[in-house]
């Protein structure tokens, strides 16, 4: 028997939100999904994420919500985010940072599934090493089961690439965030290990990865700071379904998805 996962790429403030409320119903029966996974990290505003955007979130029908470097953006909100296990931040930010960095959830058919979310730290912030704290988080948590997705925050597709090798046959899945471009290289590694480098953004396509095009292009040209807002057209949908075994944890299928909406 297999499960089916659902991966949605970064959620891109407000356009990206009510994306998923017209979608993802629909998508989870068009897939049969057992769990609904998203990176939320730019939930809130485009940077980000507060209680009520993730409560928010958590009413469309999503499981968890994995972050990155952005997921501290909203300061005042920080202490109370990460009371909820269903929030996770990268696991190899350093000791006394609030929040966690994995979770086990249980799909309404009994199956448990390990989330690990982990960032990158080329072109990034210098933090743990991702390969080594992943050595470490994924067999803590393959005591409890064979299934678990590794969200990948980083920057560079070379890193993401070497991760994904060095972890294949350990793991059921690693899917990258951080770009909000969505690629096209989805494969299942040797030894079982789904891999796609970045699922993508779920948001505003006529933009600058999910911001106003104005304002970015003015801050290229003139290296001043510029105010950020939300791109609100051409919103579209990213994300991946993976299959798992759920006996032995290996991946059985990958699907990249990108829905107009």
């Amino acid at each position: 028997m297999a499960i089916k996962i659902l991966f949605i790429g970064d959620i891109i403030g407000k356009p990206g939100r009510q994306a998923l409320s017209r979608e993802l119903h629909r998508l989870v029966d068009r897939h049969t999904i057992d769990i609904v996974i998203a990176n939320g990290e730019n939930a809130a505003g485009g940077f980000g994420l507060t209680v009520e955007v993730a409560k928010e979130l958590f009413s469309h029908g999503i499981h968890l919500l994995t972050g990155g470097n952005h997921i501290w953006d909203k300061k005042e909100q920080v202490p109370l985010i990460f009371a909820d296990r269903r929030i996770l931040r990268p696991a190899n930010y350093p000791d006394g940072a609030p929040g966690f960095g994995s979770s086990v959830l249980t799909t309404p058919g009994g199956v448990k599934v390990a989330v690990l979310n982990l960032e990158g730290r080329v072109f990034m912030k210098t933090l743990e090493c991702p390969f080594l704290v992943a050595d470490r988080e994924i067999k803590r948590l393959k005591q409890e089961t064979p299934i678990v997705l590794v969200d990948f925050h980083a920057e560079a597709t070379s890193e993401k690439s070497a991760l994904g090798w060095y972890l294949d046959g350990q793991i059921s899945a690693l899917i990258g965030t951080h770009t909000h471009v969505q690629t096209a290289d989805e494969r299942i590694l040797p030894q079982g290990t789904a891999f796609l480098t970045d699922a993508g953004m779920t948001g505003s396509f006529d933009s600058v990865i999910g911001m106003g095009k104005e304002e970015t292009i003015h801050r290229f040209l003139t290296q001043l700071p510029a105010k950020f807002e939300v791109a609100k057209k051409d919103i579209r949908l990213n994300g991946v379904v993976i299959g798992v075994d759920e006996q032995n944890g290996k991946a059985v299928s990958i699907e990249r998805i990108n829905i107009s909406c």
